[in-house]
């Protein structure tokens, strides 16, 4: 039996979280004003915030490794200021995977606005309630398996990254080496023995990671159903 290092994977777990976090505080009004709007540009945005789901995971990251370069204004200020190395760190990673998981995060809350009642909104208004309490205290309660959704979906596919991952943070025991890149260079030795135990593992926690959402979801159409 090969030792197994665990740190890959509390790596990635790491990071999907505190990225979850982030993009929940980010796309949520976003998701929200896109879901109410009338504006005639608003395709223009939701393109532009969908991109990286079709964009070669090569050539974002290629872009944010740019970006986040020292040889990049972000990058240099940043390092000059704070003392904060953008790329190769685990910071740069944060920044990557909020790029690369955010239509992650939008499109799911995007889409339970969407489908609630607008009359229960219009009341919410009437009753003097402003938007941001309208959101808070009556939309964002109405669209949990939405919610779920998009928190756990996002969480999943930041512990998968691997194109993105591997550019802007490389391979760096306990701080940039993630699960994925971790299978990949087992893959590259030939160490097949230990890539499939660690393979394994991610195919374990990608299907319960689905089981649990839809079995949520199942839920709650069980409870809206009854509740009807």
């Amino acid at each position: 039996m090969p030792d197994i290092d665990f740190q890959p994977f509390i790596l990635s777990f790491k990071l999907a979280g505190i990225t979850s976090a982030v993009l929940f505080v980010i796309a949520l009004p976003l998701s929200w004003w896109l879901s109410q709007t009338k504006w005639r540009f608003k395709p223009v945005i939701e393109a532009v915030t969908s991109m990286p789901i079709v964009l070669p995971p090569s050539v974002l990251g290629f872009y944010i490794l740019y970006a986040l370069s020292y040889n990049s204004p972000i990058g240099a200020f940043f390092e000059e200021t704070f003392g904060i190395k953008l790329v190769f760190s685990f910071t740069g990673l944060v920044i990557a995977s909020c790029f690369y998981s955010f239509p992650f995060m939008v499109q799911p809350l995007q889409s339970g606005f969407e489908a609630l009642n607008k009359n229960m909104l219009e009341a919410a208004y009437v009753a003097g309630k402003s938007k941001l309490q309208t959101l808070l205290s009556v939309a964002l309660p109405n669209i949990k398996p939405s919610l779920m959704t998009a928190i756990i979906i996002t969480f999943a596919h930041t512990v998968g990254e691997f194109g993105v991952v591997l550019m802007v943070g490389g391979s760096i025991p306990g701080e940039t080496k993630v699960a994925s890149v971790a299978i990949y260079e087992l893959v590259e030795i030939m160490d097949y023995k230990t890539a499939h135990i660690y393979s394994a593992i991610m195919v374990a926690i990608s299907f319960l990671v689905l089981l649990i959402v839809y079995m949520f979801n199942q839920s709650q159409n069980r409870h809206m159903k009854v509740t009807q």
